[in-house]
Parts: structure tokens; sequence; C-alpha cells
């Protein structure tokens, strides 16, 4: 299995979010649902209407490991959600294809492969890149290896750290750069 990156840069999520909105709203969302819950791609693309429809939070139990996760819907998803669910069936899946069945984790792979490359992204990426760029970014706002460790499950915060790309270069750099 290959191991994909974060998206390191905020301006680079805004070029890969721009061509995913000329694309498709559901494009656009399922992307941001994971840069912004930290979902892995078989819970974003298990979700119902229902699920987020007129809600605050999101209520899942994880496919991976059966626990339960509940977390509030942000500002950026509000709006979002409220305008793509308009009109939507709440037993319906949240992402369809044009078909009406569920978006499958392989084309959601491609849309976000694809964008990334567009956008002129070199590293590798996938769908697992949204979990890793949510957890790099929360980590680079709050500093809170923890209670990022908490919302993925880990058992340690080496694991979370070597998780989201923090590497040892970057942990020697804040050493080096850190004087009291």
């Amino acid at each position: 299995m290959t191991c994909v990156e974060p998206i390191r840069k905020v301006e680079d999520i805004r070029k890969v979010e721009n061509i995913l909105k000329k694309q498709s709203m559901r494009n656009l969302l399922f992307f941001t649902i994971g840069t912004n819950c930290g979902l892995r791609i078989s819970d974003i693309l298990a979700l119902n209407v229902r699920d987020v429809k007129n809600k605050n939070f999101i209520q899942i139990t994880e496919k991976k490991t059966g626990k339960f996760k509940k977390f509030p819907i942000n500002s950026k998803l509000k709006p979002l959600l409220a305008e793509y669910t308009k009109g939507k069936d709440l037993d319906s899946p949240l992402f369809e294809t044009k078909f009406g069945n569920r978006l499958e984790r392989v084309a959601a792979y491609y849309i976000i492969r694809n964008a990334c490359e567009e956008a002129g992204l070199d590293d590798k990426f996938g769908t697992h890149t949204l979990r890793k760029t949510f957890g790099y970014h929360h980590y680079k706002k709050f500093k809170d290896v923890v209670i990022l460790q908490r919302i993925y499950n880990h058992s340690t915060p080496a694991t979370t750290l070597r998780y989201i790309g923090i590497t040892a270069d970057q942990i020697f750099e804040s050493y080096t750069n850190f004087i009291i």
C-alpha cells in the first residue's frame, strides 16, 4: 500500500477546493468533510442525508473500529451541507453517482488524485489524504497531539505525529527555533 501525504499548504487546499467546486458540489463537499472532520473515506461515503441535514453534530459508528464518534459540524460545512441536502430524500446516500448509487471509494480516490494533480501538487495523494490533512492542520493550529490522538483513536502520540507527517526534521527545526 502506498503511503499518502497530507496537503500541507492552505493555499494548495484552496486550489483543490476550487477545482472540485467546478466539477460538482458533491466532490467539493466530500473533500471538505474529510479535511474538516478527519473521517476515513469509508465513513464519509457511508453517510446518508439524514445524518447531516439540519444537524449540528455528525454521529457515526466508525466502520474500521466499530467505535461511536460524535462531533460538531463546523461553520464551513454547515452552509455547504444545507445547500447540498436541499430537496434530497433523508434516506438517500449523501454522496451518489449520476446513476443514483452510493459513491464508492475507488471513484473518490480518482476524484481526489486528479484534482491534486490538476492543482500541481507533487506528493502522493489519495482518499486518506483528507484525513491526514485534517490532522496535520489541526496539529499546526492547536499544537495538541493528545487531543488529535484521541480524535484518531491512536495508541500513542508518536503514532499520531508520524501519521500526520510531522517528521523528525520538523521536530528538530522546532527545537532549533525555540529560545526562551
